[in-house]
This record gives structure tokens, sequence and C-alpha cells, in this order.
């Protein structure tokens, strides 16, 4: 077959496809708006038209090169024009949907790359540029199967229950939890969130089961109270008794909490509890005495097994030069002790 034959029998079936799509799109009537229909009608031929016009052009360059006797093989020949047909079809919608864009007509935009280039992300993509974000997430949940980039969109659209069920089927729960609290339904929110706390402490991240307790869930005291389990069974235990600390404003009820606290440490908890007092030491002068007390005791304790402890003196002392001293004297002969 030559090129020429091939271009007559490629526009014959062009024109049954045109006659099939038309009446494709009046049979939408049934289902959608009649001004919907009419504006896909329009799209369409105004594509068929570019792209019969695309066709009598090269049907026109055909017949010229062959007059001037021009030839390729034509397997290879057949190949190439079908390629640079199809291409430039392609090209054409592309540069009208660029067009629409250009124009702020998403939807036209969007009706081109899923209708006629059968692009249905980028389709999607217009029409959440555009902000039709219901059309959107029905792009991706039925035609792209894409379940997170619907739920964002239905939540974009404040149609948060559509969201919640999406986030669900998703497992993510704080997001879950997050959508309910949006429509004020607390008590779902809540049952969410204590969901993730579970999940957190079941991985011994007691820090983020607190964060979730108090930014949440607006339960101040059941966050403290999975710190001081932390704290309690070394789960993180530093950042846990840093955190419980810092959940205390009023100082005077912190300085009563370092001691009590203090009290109920155990030996082996005690270095950790030296460097929280550092933190508190530097946080108000208030509590620098209590903070210097317990660290002495501790730099006291363990200063027989853990010689280098007396260097943490000078966190205490930041601005006394004789204790410094001390410290080097002291490490000195120490030295001297083990060379002897």
């Amino acid at each position: 077959m030559n090129k020429q034959k091939f271009i007559d029998k490629f526009m014959a079936a062009f024109f049954i496809l045109v006659i099939l799509k038309i009446i494709g799109i009046l049979a939408q009537l049934f289902h959608e708006s009649f001004w919907s229909v009419i504006g896909t009608l329009i799209i369409f031929i105004v594509i068929a038209a570019i792209v019969f016009l695309v066709i009598t052009v090269l049907k026109d360059k055909e017949r010229n090169e062959k007059n001037s006797g021009r030839s390729n093989a034509r397997g290879g020949g057949n190949f190439y024009l079908e390629t640079s047909l199809f291409d430039k079809i392609r090209n054409k919608y592309e540069e009208l949907a660029q067009k629409y864009i250009e124009e702020q007509d998403y939807k036209k935009a969007a009706k081109v790359y899923i209708n006629l280039l059968q692009d249905h992300y980028r389709g999607a993509i217009t029409l959440e540029d555009g902000g039709f974000y219901n059309e959107a997430a029905v792009i991706y949940l039925k035609k792209l199967k894409n379940k997170p980039e619907a739920a964002a969109c239905y939540e974009k659209a404040k149609q948060y229950k559509k969201a919640i069920d999406l986030y669900k089927e998703l497992e993510q729960k704080e997001k879950v939890g997050d959508l309910y609290k949006e429509i004020n339904d607390i008590k779902n929110a809540n049952v969410y969130y204590q969901m993730v706390a579970d999940d957190y402490t079941g991985n011994d991240q007691m820090v983020k089961a607190s964060l979730v307790y108090r930014k949440k869930m607006e339960m101040p005291g059941e966050a403290q109270k999975i710190l001081k389990k932390g704290w309690d069974e070394n789960k993180d235990a530093f950042n846990c008794l840093n955190n419980y600390f810092a959940n205390i404003f009023e100082m005077k009820t912190l300085e009563k909490e370092i001691k009590n606290l203090y009290e109920e440490t155990t030996p082996d908890q005690k270095i950790i509890y030296l460097e929280a007092m550092k933190y508190e030491f530097k946080k108000d002068p208030e509590l620098q005495p209590v903070a210097r007390n317990i660290a002495y005791e501790i730099i006291a304790e363990k200063i027989n097994t853990r010689s280098e402890i007396v260097n943490e003196l000078k966190y205490f002392n930041p601005d006394d030069e004789v204790i410094l001293k001390d410290i080097s004297r002291y490490k000195t002969g120490r030295n001297k002790m083990f060379r002897n």
C-alpha cells in the first residue's frame, strides 16, 4: 500500500470515527446537562477540524513528493507517515489544552487531556489547579485508583465525610481524627487519636504519644502520665523526663516536682537525671539552687566509679573560676595516684 492510499483510507476511517464520536457525545444528553454536552461537542468539532486540516496538508505534501519522484521504502514510509501524523495531532491537542489553561478555562483543558489525549493524571491535576476538587477527586479515584490524592482533594473541597472514608481505608488514623475534629465530632476524633497514641506507646514512642494527648486531645494530664511512664520504664527516658518538666510552667510547682521525682529516682536513672538538671538549671534562676543541689548529690555518689563526672560541676557553676581550678587539681591528683 503506498502512502497516498494509506492517507485516503485513514481519512475515510477518520470520518467514521468522527461520526461515531458525535453520536456518543449526543448520547450523553441522557445523563449530563445540555450545555455541558454542547461544550464537549464544540471542543471535539474544533479538534476534528484541526485533524482534518493536518490530514489534508499531509495528503497534498504526499502528492507533491510523488510528482517530484521522491519515495521511501514502503514499510518504512508508512510507519514514518503514521508516526508523523499522530505526533502532529497530539501536539495540536497539547497546544489546545495549554491555550485553555492560559485562559484559565481548566475544565475544557481537562477534557482535552482526558478525552482526547487519554491522560487522566494531567486531567486530574488540571482540575485540581483550577479549584475543581470534587471533579479531580473522581478522576483520581475512579480512573487512576489513587486514594491518597482523591482523599486530599475531597478534603480541599470540604467534603470531609468522603475524605474520612478514604483515610479510614488508608489507615491514616491521625488524619481521620483531624477531620472529625474539623467537623466538631470530638467523640469520634478522640477515638482515632487514642488509636494513634496507643500505636506510639506500643512502639515505645512515649513523647509522640504525649503530644497526641496534649495537642490533639487536649488532655495535658494524660500527656504527663505517659511521659512519667516512659521515664519510669526507661523508654526514651531522657526525652520523657525533659518534656515532663517542660510541660510544667509554674516555677514553684516545677521546683517541687523536680524534688519529688528525684526522691523516686533509682541509682541507674541518676546519670540521666543529672543531664536533665543541666536544662533546668539554665531555664530559670529560681530553679538553680534545687538543680545544683541535686547535681552535687549525684556527682558525689558517682565520683568513685565514674571519675569523669567531676567535669559536670562546671555546668552548675559557670562563673566560678575556683571550682574549675578544683576540678583540674582533682584530675591531676587522681592521675598521679594511678601513676604511683
